[in-house]
């Protein structure tokens, strides 16, 4: 079956909440550890490099991507299914953060916002099983929904991915499994 990877995004320079960027790119810890994925990437047998770059919209992916992309010669592919959980508009920016601390603690279905954020986990799952031979670079809780769904249960958090962590799956564009999660973080998101 085709590999799919699941990278989540590098360091970003501020954090959610922390600053006046609310779309901040990598600080240099960030971009070193953007590089070392691409490396990380192109060291596997070449049957299961990727061939396509898939990013959140959000700059801190993006900017992981780049490498990668160059490396291979092709262009970022941005798509907003694998970006960023959507925040209820009815949540202040500054508020974000005690929302998510909430979000973590509950089931899929239980959250409240402006949409049906169980549907929404399924929907980034149904996204990936079309691009085999693709990395995807995605963010903390697009990843969660994602091996909640691999693992059959829905409880938001199961998986703390560290900055640059290299899930490994694979799909046949139907079905997605599981073959390998990546680095988990020693510390929380907020």
């Amino acid at each position: 079956m085709p590999h799919l990877y699941l990278i989540r995004h590098g360091k970003p320079a501020t954090v959610w909440g922390q600053g006046s960027d609310e779309d901040p790119g990598l600080d240099d810890q960030g971009r070193a550890q953007a590089e070392a994925a691409r490396d990380a990437l192109l060291a596997r047998p070449e049957n299961e490099r990727p061939k396509r770059v898939v990013s959140s919209p959000l700059r801190r992916c993006r900017e992981t991507a780049q490498p990668l992309a160059d490396a291979l010669g092709v262009e970022v592919e941005i798509d907003s299914v694998v970006g960023e959980i959507p925040t209820p508009s009815t949540i202040a920016p500054e508020n974000r953060s005690a929302w998510l601390r909430q979000v973590f603690q509950s089931q899929w279905g239980e959250i409240e916002g402006d949409l049906d954020y169980d549907e929404w986990r399924h929907a980034i799952a149904r996204s990936l099983r079309a691009r085999g031979d693709t990395a995807v670079f995605s963010h903390y809780v697009a990843i969660n929904a994602v091996m909640s769904h691999l693992e059959g249960h829905d409880q938001v958090l199961s998986f703390r991915p560290d900055h640059c962590s290299i899930t490994v799956l694979e799909t046949d564009g139907e079905e997605l499994r599981l073959v390998e999660k990546g680095r988990e973080a020693t510390t929380g998101v907020l």
